[in-house]
């Protein structure tokens, strides 16, 4: 059983491209949307959330997980898998695992040509972090990595606020980006902005490039279950959708996405 997780509806974005990856496997998503987003938390509230997000998935039977959120996984990942999942581990014995969404990311970006400016749109807790300029300036020192947080988007995506004003934040945000620089691709670095990647699409210069999440982290899940038999591969192809609680106004939008209704139960 995998799962996956994240602040709220934006992890769908991803759940539906490792579920078109592995049609085979059991899948369980969760949204913590009574707490999202988790952009405008403190680093440690991330943290605390979610632990008790990786608790319910591992009592639904999930020996790994996925963090398909950018917040979880530039503020609480490497901690989690350095210091919480070995204690975990010695408790109970059993082997769980959790990895997250900016490798997989990263990995995808660094492949655009020499002396190029990659733009991330982020939650402003995201871009404090530094975690993409770091890890790309890693692999890639040649590029540069420019930020814009964008720290209303994602709470009005939850909310399900009109088409319109959704538009009016990210023309904002693409334009205070292009009023300083000039990207060759574009990473939306929150699971919650390929919902209106059409929006941003929209503002942003024709035709320039934008990476892929969902499908780059499906790659990189395919690749890292190859590598680790351990998981067992065997299942029926379930599916399990939990909320913490959300607003209903955002269905619509989430089911358009998603392409029928989603059976959300409570976490």
């Amino acid at each position: 059983m995998i799962g996956v997780f994240d602040s709220g509806f934006g992890g769908l974005t991803v759940h539906r491209a490792l579920v078109e990856a592995l049609p085979e496997r059991d899948f369980v998503y969760l949204g913590d949307n009574r707490n999202a987003p988790y952009g405008v938390q403190p680093p440690i509230a991330v943290l605390n959330l979610t632990c008790a997000a990786l608790e319910r998935l591992f009592a639904e039977g999930c020996t790994l997980a996925v963090l398909a959120c950018n917040t979880a996984s530039t503020v609480a990942l490497r901690w989690i898998q350095q210091q919480w999942l070995p204690v975990r581990r010695l408790e109970d014995g059993i082997p769980r695992n959790v990895i997250g969404i900016v490798a997989p990311t990263v990995e995808a970006a660094t492949g655009i040509g020499q002396g190029s400016t990659v733009a991330v749109f982020a939650t402003r807790r995201t871009v404090e972090s530094g975690c993409y300029p770091i890890e790309i300036g890693k692999r890639r020192p040649d590029l540069t990595v420019v930020q814009q947080a964008c720290p209303d988007l994602a709470g009005s995506i939850e909310r399900g606020v009109p088409c319109e004003e959704l538009r009016a934040l990210v023309d904002r945000y693409v334009g205070e980006l292009l009023s300083s620089a000039t990207p060759e691709c574009v990473i939306l670095g929150c699971t919650h902005f390929p919902l209106v990647a059409d929006l941003f699409a929209a503002a942003l210069p024709p035709g320039l490039p934008m990476i892929h999440q969902p499908d780059a982290t499906a790659r990189a899940l395919k690749s890292y279950l190859g590598r680790h038999p351990e998981y067992d591969g065997s299942g029926a192809g379930r599916r399990t959708f939990l909320s913490t609680g959300f607003s209903a106004e955002a269905l619509p939008l989430i089911e358009k996405f998603w392409g029928n209704e989603i059976p959300f139960g409570e976490a």
